[in-house]
């Protein structure tokens, strides 16, 4: 059963988290019209999911069962009933996978990723809706169908997941070693080891790299497959030799798996799956950027919650001009990288049609992906840090969800690859897809639609005059620089998209966070001070 004193030790716990988040409601708005209404999923994650995944994290991990009683290999992994329940509840009444394949886009699926926030929930559902979109886009016969159940309509609820990563090889996926034998059209038996086997023993089907033996060297070898739970004689497809320990995202086992002769099933072409990954990779990646949100604002609300309670010195902590101030770069930091995260998740949506060698919508999706996924994760990690520091030596305590939600930060800016592979991943886009191109003529249409026309103009010379320096590096420096690009221009990016939401919401204090957002980190000044802290603060009047 829940436990019954979260909410004495937890100032998030029982708001209704999409209620509460003005910002995430007019940025809704901008770019689905408020099709979706996101209030009764609000009251479920700021109840039993952050319930459930307090209790996971502290007594409740994963647990892997390798022998049945009678002395079968199963290798199980046990999870808290509560959780399952969550999961259950999430797929089919609320819907969050749903979403981009019936009655909705990718921005009600994020929403729901944001909402939920705990990153160990978030990557089953992730895992799971990427397995989803492979089938669905790239299957064929029976393998397409089983999406369905990926999704929550079809016979069942069933969970995916995607086992890329060796050690050998971690990111460069080139080198993994995986093989596959073809046995028959279409069916594959795989042999190999993968090392970070997120969803490993609750997962039904499995997206798997591998390479046939015909297969050219690299990434440009690889192939995806599908690899169910049970092969076709009713017994284990894989073994799962150990589960990982890990510092956070512990409501999400992560396992190694072995392949021996495992039954699998071709997705798509032969040799083209680095494409195919690489598009799931897009999705997780702006799984990551949102998730990553998601639980900056989680330590958020729990930071301003004691800082309205807390007495110190003889008057509430939030009266304190250096708590408005830390406070306010918390806010402002926040609203930058949802703003960032939904312009990449909207010119994934108009891409998604896009198959191999793709359009360049989709290589420009790619690149503010890159983007996003960077400046987003470093926000989390620095929020969740800062509202640490507003609890004092009590946020410090893992007894106190605060602490936890630090830990679960710093998982973002490794997940779905490094900050480093991000920087390098959109400087291939701009190299050899143009990408860049598409970027800054969308800027000029950001710039004609934004609040003080004046401002952003100004930012699109920026942006522009860092792009004429960066293009005009070696590519050993502009290797070196790469990450120092990406973070420029995102930061530019933000300030611009914040001013822009200013225009399309009618609400003029998103054109004074663009300029706090452009003072603190494309200036590296200090934020002024403004009469329109408490505004801001309150998440624009919702708290």
């Amino acid at each position: 059963m829940p436990l019954k004193s979260i909410e004495d030790i937890s100032f998030a716990y029982g708001l209704n988290h999409y209620s509460v988040d003005k910002p995430l409601k007019d940025l809704l708005k901008t770019y689905t019209n408020l099709k979706n209404d996101f209030t009764e999923l609000g009251k479920f994650v700021g109840s039993e999911v952050y319930e459930s995944a307090y209790r996971v994290d502290l007594e409740s991990r994963p647990r892997l069962v390798n022998w049945s009683a009678s002395g079968e290999r199963v290798d199980y992994v046990w999870i808290d009933p509560f959780e399952k329940f969550i999961l259950n509840e999430l797929i089919i009444k609320y819907g969050v996978n749903r979403y981009p394949f019936d009655n909705g886009t990718w921005h009600d699926h994020y929403t729901g990723i944001y909402l939920i926030g705990d990153p160990g929930v978030a990557c089953i559902l992730t895992i799971t809706i990427q397995t989803a979109y492979a089938l669905y886009k790239y299957g064929e016969g029976e393998i397409k169908e089983r999406y369905k159940n990926l999704i929550g309509v079809g016979n069942r609820v069933e969970f995916g997941a995607t086992w890329f990563t060796e050690p050998q090889g971690g990111s460069d996926l080139g080198a993994n070693s995986t093989l596959a034998m073809k046995v028959s059209e279409g069916k594959y038996l795989l042999s190999g080891y993968k090392y970070f086997a997120s969803g490993a023993g609750i997962a039904d089907v499995s997206l798997v790299s591998a390479k046939t033996e015909k297969d050219k060297e690299g990434a440009k070898g690889l192939s995806l497959y599908l690899v169910p739970r049970y092969n076709s004689s009713g017994k284990l497809n894989y073994f799962i030799r150990r589960l990982k320990q890990k510092s956070g995202t512990n409501s999400v086992p992560t396992g190694e798996v072995e392949l021996m002769n495992s039954e699998a099933y071709l997705i798509g072409k032969e040799s083209e799956g680095i494409y195919y990954i690489m598009e799931d990779l897009t999705v997780s990646r702006l799984s990551n950027a949102m998730g990553a949100l998601g639980i900056a604002r989680k330590a958020y609300l729990e930071a301003l919650g004691f800082a309205r309670n807390r007495s110190a010195f003889g008057k509430k902590v939030i009266e304190y001009p250096l708590m408005i101030r830390d406070l306010l770069e918390m806010e402002v930091s926040i609203e930058g990288g949802m703003a960032l995260a939904y312009k990449a998740i909207n010119e994934f949506q108009k891409s998604i049609n896009s198959r191999p060698p793709y359009s360049k919508e989709y290589h420009y999706a790619r690149f503010l992906t890159h983007i996003a996924k960077n400046l987003t994760a470093e926000i989390s990690s620095k929020v969740t840090q800062m509202a640490m520091e507003v609890f004092g030596g009590i946020g410090f305590l893992d007894e106190f969800p605060i602490e936890r939600w630090h830990r679960e930060a710093l998982i973002t800016p490794i997940w779905e690859g490094t900050s480093n592979i991000q920087a390098l991943d959109m400087l291939e886009s701009m190299i050899k897809k143009k990408a860049h191109e598409v970027y800054l003529e969308d800027l000029k249409y950001l710039v004609e639609e934004s609040y003080d026309k004046n401002f952003t103009r100004k930012l699109f010379n920026n942006a522009i005059e860092l792009m004429k320096w960066f293009s005009g590096l070696s590519i050993r420096d502009a290797e070196f620089y790469s990450k120092d690009f990406l973070r420029q221009q995102g930061n530019l990016l933000s300030s611009i998209l914040l001013n822009n939401l200013a225009f399309q919401s009618g609400d003029e204090l998103y054109d004074l966070v663009s300029k706090q957002y452009y003072r603190l980190y494309v200036e590296k000044k200090e934020l002024e001070l403004t009469d329109k802290y408490n505004e801001i603060i309150s998440i624009h009047g919702g708290v």
